[in-house]
């Protein structure tokens, strides 16, 4: 198999499948983006991802999109790195995590980063970025709910779910939100410091340029 590529931004969504890449343990290739400077909408991105968003893996004459297909392919890809639940109940609570992340957290993360994908009239603009911080919370909540017992987030073992949560742990302590992560969700905050212990992710996090969980 061709060396895959990832194109990502720092502390970006891309984040995800980037640990879960180093997690492999398996060669593989980083392009950055700046994504303040508009690399995504460059030419030479867009030819890559007419999305123009982050992450896209390619493999040779490939590409792949979208955080959750790439964390099931990796996952998938490298079997040896133990990355996807073995129990069939195991998987499908590791597909509703994918799912749920993706569809809830993600688009309202983005009505407080993104408020003009909502409306034109930029008066609105702090309205959205409210409302949308408040559900985010109740979301981050719900996570909480999730974790509660404590260990990974699904079986009991790691698998491609937690890195899609660390993700996430980083926005809600970002300078969008300013979530007291320890106080407010104490138990999502002791799986990202476990996820600190990691090797992936301090590699990830020293080439991303990213404070790690404290």
């Amino acid at each position: 198999m061709a060396t895959p590529t990832l194109y990502y931004a720092p502390g970006a969504c891309s984040l995800a499948s980037h640990i879960a890449l180093e997690e492999t343990g398996a060669p593989y290739e980083t392009a950055r983006l700046n994504l303040q400077a508009g690399d995504q909408r460059s030419g030479a991105y867009l030819a890559v991802n007419e999305r123009g968003r982050v992450p896209a893996l390619v493999t040779g004459d490939w590409v792949l999109t979208e955080n959750s297909a790439i964390l099931r392919h990796v996952a998938r890809a490298y079997p040896d790195a133990g990355l996807w639940p073995q129990d069939l109940r195991d998987q499908a609570v590791a597909d509703e995590w994918l799912c749920w992340l993706s569809t809830s957290h993600h688009p309202t993360y983005a009505h407080i980063r993104r408020p003009e994908r909502y409306t034109a009239e930029e008066s609105a603009f702090p309205e959205i970025q409210a409302k949308g911080l408040d559900t985010f919370g109740d979301l981050c909540t719900m996570t909480e709910v999730r974790l509660s017992n404590g260990g990974w987030a699904v079986g009991g073992r790691y698998s491609v779910v937690d890195p899609y949560l660390l993700l996430f742990w980083t926005w809600g302590r970002g300078p969008a939100c300013r979530f007291d992560m320890a106080a407010r969700f104490p138990a999502w905050t002791e799986h990202a410091r476990a996820m600190a212990e990691r090797p992936a992710v301090q590699a990830v996090f020293a080439r991303e340029g990213l404070d790690l969980p404290r």
